[in-house]
């Protein structure tokens, strides 16, 4: 990528994974444009880092397209992305800019698919989930895919201990009313909360895990074909109860003045990982697939820290997107292929 001559922004720089990515874009001689609508806190990296900066919101999409004209790609990191990624979406359709976001919504991979012919017609990427969610576990699926070409099933899972940055935990409080996701017979279906639990190895020894509603639940059918498909965290028995209890008050977690109570809280006390321990906490990957027969293959990965993954493997994303000749929705490995995570 000729970095004089492409265009491209970080929308949300001033949040804890867009400035992660605005420093390491700088820091690899890239000069972003960071844009979001804090002014104070935009304005503040941005001379820090000697980057131009936008401030705008995504309320008026006449003024959004307006800042993007001039842009080859976006990457968007403002969420939650079930509010915003459809309005940037659209605004790059209008302005010929490449899509790219940091998003784990399945619901926002769902509604960026259904844009697939509208940015096939632009000549421009649909890319959601260019970071920890769901660059490796997107690489391990479609690796599993490569060894049994006729999986039936597919189940993956990570092992992270990094903890959550302020977005990514509303977005987890967001999810609660929803209760689960898997995929069954090709279509994704609602299942309560900890729906399944079983033993997994994720490379460090066997633990408890739960099945959760991951972003691959959607990106992986895409990527593999694979009509079934379940993901997997490490869960303690408590908190494994804990959920299955809540599946009888789900309805409840979603009104407003209890979302607004859980978000405030998270705002008082969660700040995401320090540089010092993302540096020694890395991910640990694991994917299992399954054919007709009942044959099993399993495979096992490692990775970076989930938001160091993001911080560099987004900025590795613009490098492709900037140089590819593909259009229309794409995941990071039908966009690049499997041995994407190498490179990161």
């Amino acid at each position: 990528m000729s970095k004089e001559t492409k265009n491209w922004m970080i929308y949300g720089a001033n949040g804890y994974s867009g400035e992660l990515i605005a420093r390491h874009a700088k820091a690899n001689n890239f000069t972003p444009i960071l844009a979001g609508r804090n002014q104070a806190s935009i304005e503040s990296l941005a001379k820090e880092l000697d980057c131009e900066f936008r401030i705008f919101d995504l309320s008026d999409p006449s003024n959004i397209v307006k800042n993007l004209e001039s842009m080859d790609a976006v990457i968007h990191c403002a969420g939650p992305f079930s509010a915003t990624a459809e309005p940037m979406i659209k605004a790059c359709i209008e302005s010929k800019t490449h899509y790219l976001d940091i998003t784990g919504e399945i619901a926002v991979f769902e509604m960026a698919k259904s844009y697939n012919q509208q940015a096939k017609d632009a000549g421009i990427v649909l890319c959601p989930g260019v970071g920890f969610d769901v660059i490796p576990t997107d690489c391990l699926a479609s690796q599993l895919k490569e060894i049994m070409p006729d999986a039936t099933h597919l189940a993956l899972g990570f092992d992270s201990k990094s903890g959550f940055s302020p977005g990514t935990a509303k977005t987890s409080v967001e999810g609660l009313s929803k209760g689960g996701r898997v995929r069954k017979n090709g279509e994704i279906i609602q299942v309560p909360l900890a729906f399944k639990t079983r033993k997994i190895d994720f490379g460090a020894g066997e633990k408890l895990a739960m099945s959760i509603p991951w972003g691959d639940v959607s990106t992986a059918h895409f990527t593999t074909n694979i009509p079934n498909i379940e993901v997997y965290i490490p869960a303690s028995p408590n908190l494994v109860k804990k959920l299955k209890r809540m599946n009888y008050i789900r309805p409840l977690l979603g009104l407003g003045f209890v979302q607004n109570f859980l978000k405030k809280r998270i705002e008082k006390s969660v700040r995401g990982p320090s540089e010092k321990t993302r540096a020694k906490l890395n991910t640990y990957l694991w994917g299992e697939v399954k054919n007709a027969k009942g044959e099993v293959k399993t495979l096992r990965l490692e990775c970076s820290n989930g938001y160091t993954l993001t911080m560099t493997g987004s900025v590795k994303m613009v490098e492709y997107v900037l140089n590819t000749d593909k259009t229309g929705y794409q995941t990071p490995t039908t966009l690049v292929n499997n041995k994407l995570l190498d490179e990161i």
